[in-house]
């Protein structure tokens, strides 16, 4: 049996959450799940969008089929618990802007980077 260590977080989604560019993510490494606790939030993943209710619960798993965003379309509050796998190192994918955010541990290496401006391995070594 493997064992995995979980983290988990209790957000309410608002409608300036979802309003942020690039919003839909996969993970490279880490899977997440997602509990809806209260209110009916519209989740965005590759299969469409879907109202969601008290009580669903959804798995993400690592990786593009695993790409989701959680908003709130209503006038109610909603909350949702995330659980997620929380391993380290992980590469988050921005699906919609197209970026890449490293995830190495220390909180002041986590950077997001824009794919076309990547550079190549050898650029700017001696």
């Amino acid at each position: 049996m493997r064992r995995v260590k979980l983290h988990e977080e209790l957000d309410r989604a608002s409608d300036d959450y979802e309003s942020r560019p690039g919003f839909r993510w996969s993970e490279t490494w880490n899977e997440e799940w997602l509990v809806v606790v209260t209110g009916e939030p519209t989740l965005r993943s590759p299969s469409g969008e879907q109202r969601l209710r008290p009580g669903d619960v959804v798995c993400f798993p690592a990786g593009p089929d695993g790409a989701h965003q959680v908003r709130n379309d209503a006038d109610e509050p909603t909350r949702v618990l995330m659980l997620s796998t929380l391993r380290s190192p992980d590469v988050v994918r921005y699906v919609d802007s197209d970026k890449l955010g490293t995830r190495p541990g220390a909180r002041e290496d986590s950077l997001n980077f824009v794919r076309p401006a990547a550079v190549g391995y050898w650029e700017g070594e001696a």
